[in-house]
């Protein structure tokens, strides 16, 4: 892996570490609020139920006290139910009025009664939310004082889960937003980097033209094979600097037979690799396609040296083409028979940084990729097994007219 990946990773790590140490913060200080909370409510159910008791077991107070009992009693407002031991509803407080004050149907008295499924519904909420408040009365029995929780407890247990909710939605906008920023702001760079580069190899390349012109007349050389070789080197040089000329423009697109220009790039490359490597070109030899001759041509140096790579010492890299016809596709596959990818470094592979190699940039296959969509097309592994060899596949639109995209 890359020095660069490698860092933009640990970056989103620590990021990523400093948002959960937030969230367990927020959700540990509102967790102790809660419980302040929840103690309060609870001692404000004790305070109403005792008031409650003591209305009712000491009728000779004086009439002040009991006033000042019953203010007490009416201040404290949560939803509440007093039972006896046998859950025979005593007394409610703060409850739904539709369901607590209901006439008397059977014999149309104007007496009230309450709802019992209501009551009971009621009853298994507050025992689910808390553990009962149990009084005991001078005449030995028991209250069991059962409540609710108040709508401020309920909204603060749900706040921390929406702020995080927020706070993650405006960490995701923002890195996209920056991202995007930041990434337009490279482009810009490797754009201007580009054409400079072209720009700067031009004279030394039309120079090293010159001077095999006069080498070819001062030793009369017009057919000597090295000097030939030599010419063809510094005419890929040229294609290479064009190359660079044309990042940040539209590329031309025209119609080519894309079996030729495989095949003259091969004959190209394989007197440049190791006589142990075996190039097979096959498949359907007059499919043609809307390309850009060199950035296609780029693409298939950049497959067939990684292809070279992936191979130790001896193998064979075989280029097959297939027309879909129903489909019009064609399918451009690159094999070989090197040491394999593994399934889960699939799609990591063409990730800029991402390399197996000691000294590599990680950058071929990324770039190949993002020139393959220039041309309206697709590239993936296709199949790849350890020690056996891999087979990258580049699907392109047969003979398509469409609009092409930035280079």
């Amino acid at each position: 892996m890359s020095p660069y990946l490698y860092n933009k990773q640990t970056w989103k790590l620590v990021l990523l570490l400093i948002a959960l140490m937030i969230g367990l913060a927020s959700l540990l200080y509102t967790n102790y609020l809660v419980k302040s909370l929840s103690a309060s409510e609870r001692t404000k159910a004790q305070v109403w139920a005792m008031s409650t008791r003591s209305i009712m077991t000491m009728p000779d107070v004086d009439d002040q006290f009991i006033s000042f009992i019953y203010e007490v009693r009416d201040s404290l407002t949560l939803p509440a139910i007093i039972t006896d031991e046998k859950n025979n509803i005593i007394f409610w407080r703060d409850l739904d009025s539709t369901k607590t004050n209901i006439k008397a149907e059977a014999t149309n008295s104007p007496m009230l009664k309450y709802d019992p499924i209501y009551f009971q519904e009621e009853l298994k909420i507050m025992q689910r939310l808390h553990k009962p408040i149990t009084l005991q009365l001078d005449s030995k029995e028991k209250w069991i004082v059962y409540y609710h929780e108040s709508d401020a407890l309920r909204q603060l247990r749900v706040f921390p889960y929406i702020q995080l909710s927020l706070i993650a939605l405006f960490l995701i906008i923002a890195y996209t937003i920056f991202n995007s920023i930041r990434k337009s702001e490279q482009n810009l760079v490797w754009v201007g980097m580009a054409k400079e580069a072209a720009h700067q190899l031009g004279t030394p390349i039309s120079s090293l033209m010159g001077w095999i012109e006069l080498i070819k007349l001062k030793y009369e050389a017009e057919n000597d094979n090295t000097i030939n070789e030599m010419e063809r080197d510094v005419k890929r040089l040229e294609v290479v600097a064009d190359r660079f000329s044309k990042i940040g423009s539209l590329p031309s697109l025209s119609n080519h037979n894309i079996y030729a220009i495989i095949k003259d790039y091969i004959n190209y490359f394989k007197v440049r690799t190791s006589d142990k490597i075996t190039f097979v070109l096959e498949g359907d030899q007059h499919v043609e396609a809307m390309i850009n001759t060199q950035l296609f041509d780029w693409i298939i140096e950049n497959l067939l040296k990684n292809a070279v790579n992936a191979i130790d010492t001896e193998g064979t890299i075989t280029v097959t083409i297939i027309e879909n016809i129903a489909k019009e596709e064609i399918f451009i596959d690159i094999s070989d028979t090197g040491k394999g990818i593994p399934r889960y470094n699939f799609d990591k592979v063409f990730q800029p940084g991402f390399t197996t190699r000691k000294r590599g940039w990680g950058l071929g296959l990324s770039l190949t990729k993002r020139m393959v969509s220039y041309h309206k097309g697709i590239i993936y592994v296709k199949e790849s097994e350890i020690g056996t060899g891999t087979t990258f596949r580049l699907v392109l639109k047969s003979n398509l007219k469409y609009e092409p995209t930035q280079v």
